[in-house]
Parts: structure tokens; sequence; C-alpha cells
């Protein structure tokens, strides 16, 4: 790091990425702060004070995501804030209801937090929030990067709004980065930890057509891209999360089949899936983005794993 011990807050600290970005953060000195909800509130509705002799390194930030953090002047003194909360976009089919929670945990309690940083006195240097490749919509063969069309579906319009909350902050001289993620992969989580039981028990295959193409990126180099764009001062703007070789479905399946020595024979069709999970289906998994890191690629940013048979086979040896 190029500022060592600097004092960094993260949402969404449990996940998948957060957790793992938390303990790259203090493996390498700096001073964490998680976001996590406010359970201490007591019938008055004030918020119980911390014990003083909580440590600093993993001293948490009490916030309810729709409302704001607690107590704001907790954001105070923080060199980074990296927001990566959000509602799974996979926890529930998606009714009208279950739409607006994956909209709000969102573009609500982004906008909630990033109002509390601009009313700060001295904001942090750098905020980094999350966004998704979903934000270019379904592109079929074409590929894009971050200067290519925005989509108008819903998962499009959530992440377009998701980042355009965070503009009060470039006003203030905040330094704002969007993280555009493909699918995260790792065998201990997520959409791999998911798969893997499936094409280990020989119940896996392509989905659909399986023509789509899957933007994905290796949990080492998505961390990796976290902690480069927070040292690299002169990192503004989106940012796609992926890796340079995005894959049709149908290698993901072949590739994931080879490195398990497990046949891949029993596709799921286009119209089962539907069925199944309704709009969802369309959205997450027979929706094509062949998004490549062109910023971080132009910027210098060397990927550990940019070809995902070499990432599978050693990934699940």
């Amino acid at each position: 790091m190029t500022e060592p011990e600097q004092k960094i807050a993260v949402s969404g600290a449990s996940g998948l990425i957060g957790a793992s970005l938390c303990s790259s953060l203090q493996r390498s000195g700096h001073r964490v702060q998680r976001l996590i909800r406010d359970t201490s509130q007591n019938q008055t509705g004030q918020a119980a004070r911390q014990p003083e002799e909580s440590a600093p390194e993993v001293r948490d930030i009490p916030w309810e995501p729709l409302v704001g953090v607690t107590r704001p002047d907790d954001l105070g003194g923080l060199d980074a804030i990296v927001h990566l909360a959000g509602r799974s976009i996979a926890s529930a089919r998606w009714t009208t209801a279950e739409k607006e929670r994956i909209r709000d945990s969102r573009v609500e309690a982004t906008s909630k937090l990033v109002a509390q940083i601009a009313a700060l006195e001295n904001p942090p240097q750098v905020f980094i929030s999350a966004s998704a490749t979903g934000i270019y919509g379904d592109c079929g063969s074409q590929i894009v990067d971050e200067s290519s069309a925005l989509g108008s579906d819903f998962l499009a319009s959530v992440a377009q709004q998701w980042e355009s909350v965070c503009d009060p902050l470039v006003s203030r001289g905040v330094r704002v980065i969007h993280l555009r993620f493909g699918i995260v992969l790792t065998k201990s989580g997520g959409a791999l930890g998911k798969m893997l039981p499936l094409f280990r028990g020989m119940l896996g295959g392509r989905l659909g057509s399986g023509k789509q193409y899957w933007s994905w990126v290796a949990l080492e180099d998505c961390i990796g891209a976290i902690r480069y764009l927070l040292e690299s001062s002169g990192a503004q703007g989106s940012y796609n999360i992926v890796s340079p070789n995005p894959v049709t479905n149908s290698q993901f399946t072949a590739d994931l089949a080879a490195a398990l020595a497990r046949p891949a024979v029993l596709p799921a069709p286009r119209f089962a899936l539907r069925l199944a999970l309704g709009e969802m289906a369309d959205a997450l998994l027979l929706s094509s983005c062949r998004a490549i890191p062109g910023r971080l690629e132009q910027e210098g940013f060397e990927f550990q794993f940019p070809d995902l048979r070499s990432f599978l086979r050693q990934e699940l040896a």
C-alpha cells in the first residue's frame, strides 16, 4: 500500500467479496471498520454505546441501510469507504415487491449513506461502490467495455440509478469509483459454490442454448482489483471487474466439468428455467454479457487468473 495504516470502512463486510476484502486489508495493516445492521437500538430509538474496550481494528459502525448510519460522526476520520451492501438478486422469485426490495437495498441505501458522507466537514478521500455488469443489459455476442451503451431492463436500470446517486460526493471532491462486478468465482461460495454439488453429482449442464456469454472473475482478482483502485490516486469512475476472457455458458459448463472430471450431460431448457424462476431466469442465467475490463487493463492492472480453464483447474485441484 502506498499509504499504510489507512482507516477504511466496509459495508457488506460479511458477504463473499466483503469478508475477503476485510481480511486482505487487515493483513496489510489497515484499520477496518464494518458497517453492520444496528441491533443495539433501545426502546427510545437511541443506539447503545459500544464498549470502550472494542479493538479499533474490528470496531463496527452501526447502520440501518434504508435509514443511514446511526451516528453519522462515526464516518468522520475515514480515509476510504468501500460500499458493497445490497440484497442478493437471487434471494427470491422476482415479484413486484421483491424487485422493489432489490432496488431499495442498492439505490435508496446508497443514497442515504452518500448524503451522510457529503454532509461531513471532512469526507473520506475515496468512496468505492458496488455496481454490476448487468448495467449493459443483454448484449448478445457484442463485446462491451466501460464506454459501451447501457441497457434498459430492470437490472440495468437499477445499476444506473445505483451509480448516479453517488454523484453528490464528486462535487465534494471525493474520488468515486463504481465496481461493475461480473460473476465472482470461488469454490467457497457464490455462484460456483452453488454449481459444484450439481456438477459433482453429474447433474450439471448448459443453460438454455448455452450461447450466452458470462463475464466472470476469480475472487482473488476481484479483491486485487479493488485494492488496486483503492491505491491508485487517479482512478475514478466506472470499472468492469471481470476477467479479460468472458466465455459462453457452454464453454463454462465444459471447463467446469473437465476440472471436476465429470460429464455435463443434463442441459436445462430455456422454457424450464423460465417456468421455475420467471423473469429472474432471463436476467441471471440466459442473458448474455461479454464484458471486458477495458479500463483496468489500460491502467496496468495484471490479472492472476485471466483464463477460466486454468483458474478452475487450480481452484478445484
